[in-house]
């Protein structure tokens, strides 16, 4: 059936494409946290352990917003590791660094998810797509205050 939401299929194609860059993002940030909530240990484990937390079990509610919306536009959402491999612009941790380089790495992460989904932001206005702009601008908020509060633990 011909999806008619007033967004032409080239532009809900581009648009569709920076969300899958973010959902990668989000999900090897999700996955990257979760590991780290997991094996952070130090005198500041529970800390870290929380706060790790929160931050992997929102992702997980925001990568199904992201999913959805990419669906909503009538794209289908990249769902696979391989996808994600492909897609994403953070980088795996296979070790179990200390509990600062963990920080480090999230700060870093947070941060990468700020800039996808800005880069998403000049496609999305051209087209009038209010809801992904809505999604982005929240997303952006999220991460730039986890980035933050990260950076907080860490400063001297």
């Amino acid at each position: 059936m011909k999806i008619d939401i007033g967004i032409d299929k080239k532009q809900r194609e581009k648009i569709a494409d920076g969300l899958s860059h973010l959902l990668a993002d989000s999900y090897t940030l999700y996955l990257k946290t979760h590991n780290f909530h997991w094996n952070v240990t130090g005198p500041m484990f529970t800390t870290l352990h929380l706060l790790f937390e929160q931050h992997y079990l929102e992702l997980a509610t925001a990568v199904d917003v992201i999913a959805e919306r990419i669906r909503a536009l009538g794209i289908v959402a990249p769902g696979s590791y391989k996808q994600f491999q492909q897609l994403t612009s953070i980088e795996e941790e296979t070790g179990t660094p200390a509990a600062e380089e963990m920080i480090r790495q999230l700060i870093i992460g947070q941060e990468t998810v700020v800039r996808t989904a800005r880069s998403v932001f000049p496609d999305v206005d051209k087209a009038h797509d209010e809801p992904t702009a809505d999604l982005l601008t929240q997303r952006m908020q999220i991460h730039e205050k986890n980035a933050w509060m990260l950076r907080s633990l860490i400063e001297r």
